[in-house]
């Protein structure tokens, strides 16, 4: 990872940035930014109406997993008046499927700061740095901006529009708002349900890449991804629901609580994410099985509700599925891409 060594490698020129007075754009300073980064953050999901809960352990984890990125490198921050005002973060990533390759960008602009130009200038230098690294990579691969947007970030996505970019998938969040009338299900003839073990972590991980091949833009898994995902805040395998045939994993449900924001929102929620069955256990009512004993694990832990992230197009018929088990759509969120061409 690339350091910077004095202040004036940290301030830098970003051209068509807007007349503010005070602004100023920078690099990444080091984790001495993570609180910044933090408040900004919130303020953020605040104006777009947004939940979701995070802490400084979330980011500090987040920034030693990134993959193809260098934040050093590929961060851009916007001080006004010498505070914090907003932030990107620009990386890539290849389909597993496609071989093509995404370019990303992840921002927050402060409220107080929106519409002034400052996200479009922004966005503007993220394209421009991605063209840099895309030019290192083969020319005859497709290639795509990519930014996600949430349901709340009406901004973002008129600026995404006017620059070209279009929606190209949808993913609802769903909920599941009471855990009332589970039905009883048992697990196909053959299967089990056991505790999961430290042995089990690499070959339950092997087998969730593997399952979710499927879906759609699957990424190249890299060894950084599993790191990663055992060190997660969110790692609970106390809580998974694994089904295994001998030494064979099925399927599964990484199922976790959220305790944060489950105090921040004053409710009692579980997560039910990451379901998936292996291509020869599908067909025989193994994720719905799982699903049930799940939601009763969470309402014998003490929790009301439940929810999920599911593709709005599911090739699995997915959406069906949770519908039938009680869960409705509450929020849907868009992927946005455009040609890098």
């Amino acid at each position: 990872m690339t350091t910077l060594k004095n202040e004036t490698q940290l301030y830098i020129t970003v051209p068509g940035a807007p007349a503010i007075d005070g602004l100023r754009f920078r690099k990444f300073r080091g984790e001495s930014d993570y609180p910044l980064m933090l408040e900004t953050i919130n303020a953020s999901k605040t104006a777009d109406h947004d939940e979701r809960h995070d802490t400084l352990e979330d980011i500090r984890h987040n920034y030693s997993h990134l993959n193809n990125c260098d934040p050093y490198q590929d961060m851009l921050i916007a001080e006004i008046n010498g505070q914090f005002a907003a932030y990107t973060r620009v990386s890539w990533w290849e389909e597993a499927n496609t071989g093509c390759r995404l370019y990303t960008s992840v921002g927050f602009v402060r409220p107080e700061w929106r519409r002034k130009g400052l996200g479009r200038a922004m966005l503007h230098y993220n394209e421009n740095r991605l063209r840099e690294i895309a030019a290192a990579h083969p020319p005859e691969v497709e290639k795509a901006f990519q930014v996600f947007t949430t349901h709340g970030q009406v901004g973002l996505r008129a600026l995404l529009e006017q620059e070209g970019y279009r929606p190209i998938r949808y993913f609802h969040e769903m909920v599941r708002p009471d855990l009332e009338n589970i039905p009883d299900l048992p697990l196909p003839e053959g299967l089990e349900v056991r505790p999961v073990l430290p042995e089990h972590y690499r070959a339950i991980f092997d087998a969730l890449q593997e399952a979710f091949q499927d879906h759609w833009s699957p990424s190249v898994q890299q060894e950084e991804d599993f790191k990663q995902w055992v060190e997660d805040p969110d790692f609970k395998p106390e809580l998974f629901q694994v089904a295994w045939d001998g030494d064979q994993v099925a399927g599964m449900i990484l199922n976790f609580i959220d305790e944060g924001e489950n105090e921040e929102y004053s409710r009692k929620r579980g997560y039910t994410e990451d379901i998936c069955v292996r291509r020869p256990w599908r067909r025989r009512g193994l994720a719905r099985a799982l699903l049930a004993r799940s939601l009763k694990m969470h309402r014998d832990l003490g929790m009301t509700e439940a929810a999920l992230n599911v593709d709005s197009d599911s090739l699995s018929g997915a959406n069906k599925l949770y519908e039938s088990m009680g869960f409705r759509i509450v929020r849907t969120n868009s992927v946005y891409r455009k040609d890098m061409a």
